[in-house]
């Protein structure tokens, strides 16, 4: 536990990369395997389920620092986080835990999760009561699942890259998929001299994922370098079919497959030793679906035949990543396509339209696909995914071969009606904001955001919400309306769950509008023209 909190409180501590992997590498190289195992677990953002209700840690927090529960939960909202609160709250202790961390989680951590209250609560408090302030802030966030620190899996693997010397994308693709943090896994993981053929037959690939192209597109050279094929908004996958069986598998690492059995099934066709990369998509009568829809069938425990058959899914399928066994991540993405596109036309029959090849889309130059983009919207997509002919594929997020190269948000000016505190550093300040549209004379909220803005604006925006509250509603202040922001989003849809009618996706502010009165904000009605240009879009839009 000690030297794992050193490290918690040393990557808390630092923005920097290089010091970041300098302690990484450190811990690593003088943990033992038992608790490497679970520093990676934790540190690569797997979490076990909650132990303990949060409920209960606060209460019994609050009972142990002898404070109200009106001044917790005030703390709190400063705060920003439960388990730093309680943290701060409890008495001094200046004892440190020597207990190692594997031994923490799996004799005196997890046990916890079925013992009787009185037993859980005995067993915090004595954990309590031996550690520190660092270590208690450890803790109190292992126990209640939000365990976070600011490094990524792939920093972490850096990290372990240079204690074996082994490649960085060797160890995520061992670390894919579903693994137990055992001395013997993490041994495994840094072992050169592992055969990689030994690998489990459910375990994907490390995604490669693309940067957004954030500069003059004819930058990238000719056109004819470069593949553009539609850029839609649905759950990246890879479908896997190995020895008999399919898996699929989310770009979160979250195993899938029962949530969708018609393209689990559809991949019992395919030849053993396939890996697939695409994007599951609700599909319907040849179009694809609004993400919300999608998302009706995540939320489910039990897929019944009626929503089966209102939100039927495809696999959008661009990528082949492994053909009877092989490898083919090193090959060129041209050869890769042809091959996908080969292997799919020939399952045609066998596979009833669970897979789809997406669209390649060709232009004489630069100007030309970006006129063809502005199709995007009336399609359902965000604009083009753009990929190197000649690329292999990657590991992770890389520069260079794969880029993103979205349509314009489509923008509001809206009114600042409700503000609350954030989180972590910025729990002192309101940084997330209700923005509200007109509709008639009155303003309704039509969506919430939390990023765009500078610091120094956020500040501003503190200020106004301290000496403009209105009402409070527990965390939330109604604010007097008077400040005018640009809100950008992705898509918008009608949404009987809203008050306005409409939802939106991925909402965040651009600018805000100081030139602008509340009165000069936009109305439902210029929302509801949006919407309906992209639904009924005119012939010469259409395809």
């Amino acid at each position: 536990m000690k030297p794992f909190t050193e490290l918690y409180v040393e990557l808390d501590q630092t923005n920097k990369t290089n010091e970041k992997i300098d302690a990484l590498r450190f811990y690593f190289a003088n943990a033992t395997a038992e608790d490497a195992a679970w520093a990676f677990y934790f540190l690569s953002g797997r979490k076990p389920r909650q132990i303990v209700p949060s409920k209960k840690l606060r209460e019994w927090a609050i009972e142990q620092a002898g404070v109200p529960e009106w001044l917790f939960m005030e703390s709190r909202d400063t705060v920003g986080d439960t388990a730093e609160t309680i943290a701060l709250l409890l008495p001094n202790n200046a004892t440190v835990d020597e207990t190692p961390l594997h031994q923490l989680v799996e004799v005196k951590l997890l046990p916890l999760r079925t013992s009787p209250e009185e037993t859980q609560k005995q067993a915090v408090i004595d954990a309590w009561s031996r550690m520190n302030y660092s270590q208690r802030l450890v803790y109190n966030k292992l126990i209640s699942g939000s365990f976070r620190v600011g490094v990524s899996q792939q920093l972490v693997l850096r990290a372990l890259s240079q204690i074996s010397e082994l490649p960085p994308d060797i160890l995520a693709h061992r670390a894919m998929g579903e693994w137990e943090p055992t001395p013997e896994f993490f041994n495994k993981l840094i072992d050169p001299s592992v055969d990689e053929d030994e690998a489990p037959i459910a375990r994907p690939y490390p995604f490669h994922l693309a940067h957004q192209a954030d500069f003059p597109i004819e930058d990238l050279g000719p056109v004819s370098d470069w593949q553009a094929e539609w850029k839609w908004d649905g759950i990246r996958a890879q479908v896997i079919k190995r020895s008999g069986e399919v898996f699929i598998w989310s770009r979160g690492e979250d195993l899938i497959t029962e949530r969708f059995p018609e393209i689990a099934h559809a991949a019992g066709e395919l030849p053993d030793g396939t890996v697939i990369d695409g994007e599951i998509l609700p599909w319907l009568d040849d179009k694809v679906l609004p993400f919300t829809e999608l998302q009706k069938r995540i939320g489910r425990k039990n897929l019944s035949a009626k929503i089966l058959a209102e939100v039927p899914v495809i696999l959008q399928a661009y990528d082949l990543l492994e053909f009877t066994g092989e490898d083919l991540r090193a090959t060129d993405f041209r050869s890769r396509r042809e091959m996908l596109e080969s292997l799919l036309s020939g399952l045609a029959d066998k596979i009833n339209g669970a897979f789809r090849v997406t669209e390649s889309v060709d232009a004489a130059d630069w100007d030309g696909l970006s006129k063809i983009r502005e199709r995007s919207r009336t399609l359902g997509v965000e604009g083009f995914m753009l990929k190197r002919l000649d690329s292999p594929y990657r590991t992770g997020r890389h520069r260079g071969d794969w880029w993103k190269w979205k349509i314009d948000p489509l923008t509001i000016d809206a009114v600042l009606i409700y503000a609350q505190k954030g989180t972590g550093k910025r729990a002192n300040l309101f940084t997330d904001y209700t923005f509200a549209v007109w509709k008639g004379s009155d303003l309704v909220p039509f969506a919430k955001a939390y990023s765009g803005l500078t610091d120094a604006e956020i500040r501003k925006v503190d200020r106004y919400v301290r000496d403009n509250t209105v009402e409070t509603f527990g965390p939330v202040r109604s604010v007097k309306p008077q400040l005018v922001f640009k809100i950008g989003f992705e898509a918008l849809q009608r949404s009987s769950r809203h008050k306005s009618g409409v939802a939106v996706r991925f909402p965040r502010i651009l600018r805000w509008r100081d030139d602008k009165t509340i009165e000069q904000a936009d109305a439902l009605e210029t929302i509801f023209a949006m919407l309906d240009s992209f639904q009924n879009p005119s012939d010469g839009q259409s395809s």
